[in-house]
């Protein structure tokens, strides 16, 4: 559902190549990427190309799977039917394509039980997004509104990005968080046109989750040391800056489509533009959140773990199956 860049804001960028790496296949490669050729698992590539897409599939793999959480949790508490078995529908989707994203990392020689443990470690991130709660129904329309619109933005380009399992996962992907994003923006009309309780209720949510869902294309692109080259080896399309700025120029007029406001005075139309104007983002607050201080992060990860842990007797004996049947076939 979502990818950001989450590194630490004194990083400094991955090495393009090595000493050890060859300088022919290193242009070879280099013009491959050029010529918008898909990047295979079997052919050669720079480690620091395969280091960046480690990175990248695995933390979106992961905000997937954390980003079931905030909306698994109102399931039960949706306010009908049908809205339940939406939800559930979507929150499915979700681990759906963490299970592909995490399929598409290990063609990279990075085995899914090591990115998980990464994960559970704090060593590998997750969206910032994720980290704040969903404390009233409206959230959960705000969540897909938005952060499934900012996902939209991000992913929809990733479709072209350059290496090829993680642009196929893409394809489905991009197809269902269509979907998720009009649901929620589906709810927050339903709340806007409802009781002045219910709208207050969808604007309150809309005030809490704006900046955070500015913040989920990463840091600015000068303080962003991979951006450069992921958009040199064509594995981003699109900078952290260009990416927030659609967003914002897609998101305001649907706001006010349905009587609401965006939380920012200094919001306004650049005519010379033809692009919104837009107040400054509190980057202290998203790199704390990046260091596990956002508001719910602790519960995020806690309850991560407890699920893997409690679901080791399943791994163990879909392991013990497939040994069995695979014994089996050898004696045959």
């Amino acid at each position: 559902m979502y990818t950001t860049e989450l590194k630490d804001r004194n990083q400094k960028a991955a090495p393009v190549t090595t000493a050890a790496e060859d300088p022919v296949k290193l242009a070879a490669f280099e013009a491959r990427v050029a010529a918008d050729d898909f990047i295979e698992p079997k052919d050669w590539m720079p480690e620091a190309y395969r280091k960046t897409l480690v990175r990248q599939i695995s933390q979106h793999a992961h905000s997937e799977i954390v980003g079931m959480l905030p909306e698994g949790n109102w399931i039960t508490r949706a306010p009908s039917l049908r809205r339940k078995a939406v939800l559930l529908a979507k929150v499915q989707d979700e681990g759906g394509h963490g299970l592909y994203l995490y399929a598409a990392a290990e063609t990279l020689g990075t085995s899914r039980d090591e990115m998980i443990e990464a994960l559970h470690s704090g060593r590998a991130k997750y969206s910032t997004i994720f980290n704040y709660p969903t404390l009233t129904w409206a959230d959960i329309g705000a969540i897909g509104w938005l952060v499934d619109g900012a996902a939209i933005l991000n992913q929809v380009p990733l479709q072209r990005t350059s290496y090829g399992p993680y642009a196929r996962a893409m394809v489905r992907i991009c197809k269902e968080e269509s979907f998720h994003q009009r649901q929620g923006y589906e709810i927050m009309m339903a709340l806007a046109a409802g009781s002045p309780e219910q709208k207050r209720m969808a604007q309150n949510a809309l005030d809490r989750w704006w900046w955070p869902s500015l913040m989920m294309f990463g840091p600015p692109d000068e303080n962003s040391p991979n951006t450069a080259q992921s958009v040199r080896w064509r594995i981003k399309r699109e900078t952290n800056d260009e990416l927030r700025q659609k967003f914002v120029d897609v998101t305001v007029p649907q706001a006010e489509a349905i009587g609401i406001t965006v939380p920012d005075p200094a919001l306004k139309w650049n005519e010379a533009r033809g692009s919104y104007d837009f107040g400054a983002i509190d980057w202290d607050e998203f790199y704390a959140v990046v260091r596990g201080e956002g508001p719910v992060a602790k519960e995020r990860v806690k309850a991560r773990v407890e699920a893997w842990e409690s679901g080791a007797w399943v791994r163990e004996a879909a392991n013990a199956h497939a040994a069995k049947r695979a014994h089996r076939a050898a004696a045959e």
